[in-house]
């Protein structure tokens, strides 16, 4: 099966969401005969025009995996709509699969004790990439991520900075329009982590790839990101340009920076009732 992004029209939105909601019955009791309804994600509405670059972020627990895993189609809200690269993402979810590339820090993509030129090629045959199209690609992925030196080496013996280059290269062999990065730079080295941020923005810009970045890293959101969404206890608590938000934000009358900005969210937000917010991802 071809890619079907390249035959795709241009989309104004590539996120859109309405209420989105998601409550998870929690089963208690010795026999589990009792079930508590707890909220994680309570009633959140966003827009994301195509071609952003956007932080989503906030606190752990905060409802940041529930959200991303209904975005994806993996979890289905309880209420509410939401609309992927125009696409509904449950009932659609094999055909936005093909649509979006995802990089998570934690989880690999790539097969530990192949290379990463045999998952790149594995890869492609699970997307149904043409064969003259993905060399094409794959050549310059190759070269603009600065993956020859290492493309033939077990991906279990690369440094963590050389395997991330090649998971977010893997990521976008199948021209994907929306990339969702969660901690694409976590354990990675200074000068490794600004090349991974440098690229990212690079393939934003000349092809106009949305962006969709978790990070508790400021310098992450800072290099990459265009817009700040704060996510705490499931609700939206700010959402607005990174640069109003670094210029604009004062803290007790005083300017700050980036970081100190985003804990005081965070310590703002906490006050907000807990009783029934959870985030199980």
């Amino acid at each position: 099966m071809e890619i079907e992004s390249a035959l795709m029209k241009p989309l104004k939105n590539a996120v859109e969401t309405d209420n989105l909601r998601k409550v998870f019955e929690i089963k208690q009791g010795l026999l589990r005969r009792n079930a508590k309804s707890v909220v994680a994600v309570e009633g959140i509405s966003l827009t994301v025009p195509a071609g952003q670059s956007v932080a989503f972020i906030g606190p752990n627990g905060a409802g940041k995996s529930t959200t991303i895993k209904m975005l994806t189609g993996i979890l289905k809200p309880s209420s509410g709509t939401a609309s992927v690269l125009g696409l509904d993402p449950w009932k659609q979810r094999s055909k936005l699969v093909r649509q979006i590339g995802a990089v998570f820090g934690q989880r690999s993509q790539l097969w530990l004790h192949l290379p990463p030129s045999d998952s790149f090629d594995l890869l492609a045959e699970i997307y149904g990439i043409p064969k003259n199209d993905y060399r094409k690609r794959k050549a310059l992925l190759v070269e603009r991520f600065d993956l020859g030196r290492f493309l033939s080496t077990p991906v279990r013996k690369l440094s963590l900075g050389e395997r991330m280059r090649a998971e977010i290269a893997a990521s976008l062999l199948h021209r994907p329009q929306l990339l969702l990065l969660d901690e694409p730079t976590i354990g990675v080295d200074v000068i490794a982590r600004q090349n991974l941020r440098d690229l990212v923005c690079e393939w934003n810009r000349e092809e106009g790839v949305t962006v969709f970045l978790t990070s508790h890293d400021t310098g992450d959101i800072e290099s990459v990101a265009d817009r700040v969404i704060v996510i705490n206890h499931g609700r939206v608590v700010l959402d607005d340009s990174l640069s109003s938000v670094s210029e604009n934000t004062l803290i007790e009358g005083k300017t700050a920076g980036l970081e100190e900005i985003i804990a005081h969210l965070f310590n703002s937000a906490a006050s907000l009732p807990m009783q029934n917010c959870i985030s199980p991802g």
